[in-house]
């Protein structure tokens, strides 16, 4: 039988690798969802790693959700880097050296959902967390890798793990597999682990994060309004 892989420990092993000198910190292209997800996870490693966020998610069906939801990144990160160079305020920072907070760089990834739409066929009706799922994560993963791999990155990541409905060990496997292909390092995550997901909930209430309630594909929108006219009878 295999072993349960703990994704926290492996992260944390690979920080504790990483020297005290800020200016040599490794760099990170981090695929985000959203504001709310990237916030713990941008609090955390940015302290450890130089973070250029990459908003790319083709499955957010709306154009008006894709851009309130670009928004919302853009915002967090303005208001995480006006606070760069000062001590973080992340629990257990003054356990760790109290590193100081590096800037966030963003890119916008091309809005393309018909690229979700292309890999979603054959799987509309499949539940969520299930292959049609997969499908996505690869497909947002993949462009990560190849953007990591053509600007040189050392590592890359998604802020996808933090979610309880997400399956991180699929999300590893996936990045894993991707490194292999284009030849950047993946950098494991569970970010729910250590209290990940109640302090992104604690950030989204400081910063007015917009939280939605979807992953953002119509298929989940879909299955959302189902739940919530069964719960009104």
């Amino acid at each position: 039988m295999n072993a349960v892989r703990n994704y926290q420990r492996e992260l944390d092993k690979i920080i504790e690798g990483i020297g005290a000198d800020a200016a040599c910190a490794p760099t990170l292209l981090l695929h985000s969802c959203c504001a709310p997800c990237s916030s713990y996870v941008l609090e955390y490693l940015r302290r450890f790693f130089r973070i250029t966020v990459f908003y790319y998610n083709p499955n957010i069906s709306m154009e008006e959700e894709y851009r309130k939801r670009v928004a919302e990144q853009r915002r967090l990160i303005a208001a995480y880097n006006a606070m760069a160079g000062e001590t973080s305020e992340a629990p257990g920072a003054e356990r760790r050296g109290a590193r100081t907070d590096h800037p966030i760089e963003v890119i916008d990834g091309d809005y393309e959902p018909q690229r979700f739409y292309e890999i979603a066929r054959g799987m509309e009706h499949c539940p969520e967390g299930g292959a049609r799922c997969f499908a996505c994560y690869e497909l947002r993963l993949r462009k990560t890798a190849q953007q990591a791999a053509a600007k040189g990155y050392d590592y890359f990541a998604t802020t996808l793990t933090i979610s309880p409905l997400k399956n991180a060990e699929k999300l590893n496997e996936i990045g894993e597999k991707l490194a292999q292909e284009y030849g950047t390092a993946w950098l494991v995550s569970d970010f729910k682990k250590k209290g990940g997901y109640q302090r992104s909930i604690e950030l989204s209430k400081k910063y007015g994060l917009y939280r939605q309630d979807y992953c953002g594909c119509i298929y989940s929108k879909e299955e959302r309004d189902r739940r919530q006219r069964a719960a009104e009878g």
